[in-house]
């Protein structure tokens, strides 16, 4: 099953999982929503949140490891002419592996070592997709069965939602916070660098920006030209 389908379906389940959350909930106690801790909703929220979570936390570390594995995989069962390739050619060789196996250009012509080696990336991308499949769809259904079970009138439900919407807030809060502090540091490291090659009064007060720099000696403006002051001047104007 495709990564997208599968998580359509998921999606499905989790809706499903609403439902019978919410009739479960009633249930117990004969229609009279009253007599529940929470809302009917919140059990409904609780049996949906239980099937799709797990399900799809393993479903994300799984479409995030799966090319590593499977390319891993693929390199272990290597001529060993092919394992000796400078890193270069070895990289290369993987691309090429990637590209016939999706479909794509190939660079150069295809040996039988490549076309064994994108069999084997295809069969291995099938089976764990197949694998994928079956944990993902299982633990959903095992998760939404158990939370079903454990409903009665008494359950917490409202507090178990609200606080998986908390910890959800806190994780997206700081993702902000910690992407805005990887460009600030990603900005400084740079720069350091940066200034460690080019004086910083050049930078400053010079007066032709040509950044570009010649992969050869000869060639015109081999180390480059970064006079910041065109960019000030232009900004202004």
């Amino acid at each position: 099953m495709q990564p997208t389908t599968l998580l359509l379906l998921l999606i499905v389940m989790t809706f499903v999982a609403y439902q019978l959350g919410m009739r479960r909930s009633l249930s117990v106690v004969g229609g009279k929503a009253h007599q529940l801790h929470s809302l009917p909703l919140y059990h409904g929220s609780f049996v949906a949140l239980a099937a799709f979570i797990p399900a799809f936390l393993v479903f994300a570390l799984w479409q995030l490891l799966q090319d590593t594995v499977v390319t891993n995989m693929v390199l272990a069962g290597l001529a060993p002419e092919t394992k000796n390739l400078g890193q270069v050619q070895l990289n290369l060789f993987i691309s090429n592996v990637r590209n016939l196996a999706e479909g794509g250009i190939v660079a150069g012509d295809v040996s039988p070592a490549l076309q064994q080696a994108a069999d084997q990336y295809i069969a291995l991308s099938h089976k764990s997709q197949l694998w994928l499949t079956i944990i993902t769809l299982l633990l959903s259904v095992s998760a939404l069965f158990f939370a079903w079970r454990t409903l009665n009138k008494d359950t917490r439900t409202r507090n178990w939602v609200e606080n998986a919407v908390m910890v959800f807030l806190v994780i997206c809060s700081s993702i902000a916070i910690l992407t805005t502090i990887g460009i600030v540091l990603s900005v400084l490291f740079e720069s350091i660098r940066f200034f460690g090659k080019v004086p910083f009064t050049e930078f400053m007060f010079g007066l032709t920006w040509s950044p570009q720099t010649a992969l050869r000696a000869d060639q015109v403006g081999s180390s480059g030209s970064f006079g910041a002051i065109p960019l000030f001047v232009g900004t202004l104007l």
